[in-house]
């Protein structure tokens, strides 16, 4: 199934805590001289107007990123991310929210490369057109990005942030991810992986995390974000959770200043809440 359009979800809570992360990962890799990869396994569009066609009708970022646009005093880490969003909103109004594939392309440097995967024809179509003008840096290549992994891994700077994030439009996403992990390990044991989950009222959310912590890494971090009490009916995403292979040294102590201010600006009930683990040599 390609019905998934991420647009209709474009900076919501989901999306705040995914390029946050992201934007931290990556901000990471670039203090080193050595070039990096940036691999993108389901990367949409690349970016979404937000007063116009799919992000309008259910204006999801309203609950999101809009809630930290004139937020006074977050933390220093925080605020910039909110910059890099205003990047693309030169006029001080939020009309457009970025991808992670143009997050990624605001944060590498000359040296680094740019691998973007996208399977829906019309959300291909589109990548295609945003980074037409960086081609020299970005590749936009239409196909399955889990599939793309076995032949990009290792990259050659033997460096790279790997962005998983399907649409889990289908349960067999949940059992793929572990398993392209599995084998892209074989490959590239010292990469960081980042991995993106809607939390949902099904089995196979707690599975495909359970099966994440089991794989043979020496250190893994993750986070998630509640923003409402789950649906009585079951169904609907009530938060979002990112797990990280090999993450930086640096992201637990960063998440734990930010966490607290993204449960108090993106709750939408009292039952708001966020978890912050991890596993570390």
């Amino acid at each position: 199934m390609l019905s998934y359009r991420h647009a209709f979800h474009a900076g919501n809570h989901a999306d705040v805590l995914k390029h946050f992360v992201e934007l931290e990962l990556l901000q990471y890799l670039a203090q080193k001289d050595k070039p990096f990869w940036y691999i993108d396994t389901h990367a949409g569009a690349g970016g979404y107007e937000l007063d116009s066609g799919y992000a309008a009708q259910n204006a999801e970022f309203e609950s999101g990123i809009a809630r930290l646009w004139n937020a006074p005093n977050l933390p220093a880490e925080l605020e910039k991310f909110v910059a890099l969003i205003r990047q693309f909103n030169p006029d001080g109004d939020l009309k457009f929210y970025p991808g992670s594939p143009w997050v990624a392309l605001q944060s590498v440097r000359a040296q680094d490369r740019l691998r973007l995967f996208e399977l829906h024809p019309t959300d291909f179509e589109l990548l295609q057109e945003n980074f037409a003008a960086d081609s020299g840096k970005v590749l936009v290549q239409k196909g399955d990005g889990f599939a793309a992994l076995k032949s990009l891994l290792p990259p050659p700077p033997r460096r790279a942030l790997v962005l998983i994030d399907p649409p889990y439009e289908e349960k067999q996403d949940y059992r793929r991810v572990p398993d392209a992990l599995q084998e892209g390990l074989k490959r590239f044991a010292t990469g960081t992986f980042a991995i993106w989950y809607p939390q949902l009222q099904r089995p196979e959310v707690s599975q495909m995390i359970a099966a994440l912590k089991q794989l043979p890494v020496k250190s893994w971090l993750h986070v998630s974000l509640s923003v409402s009490q789950p649906a009585d009916d079951g169904f609907g995403m009530f938060g979002s959770g990112m797990f990280v292979i090999n993450p930086p040294w640096t992201l637990h102590s960063v998440l734990e200043k930010v966490m607290p201010v993204l449960v108090e600006r993106l709750a939408q009930d009292d039952a708001a809440s966020f978890v912050l683990e991890q596993q570390a040599v």
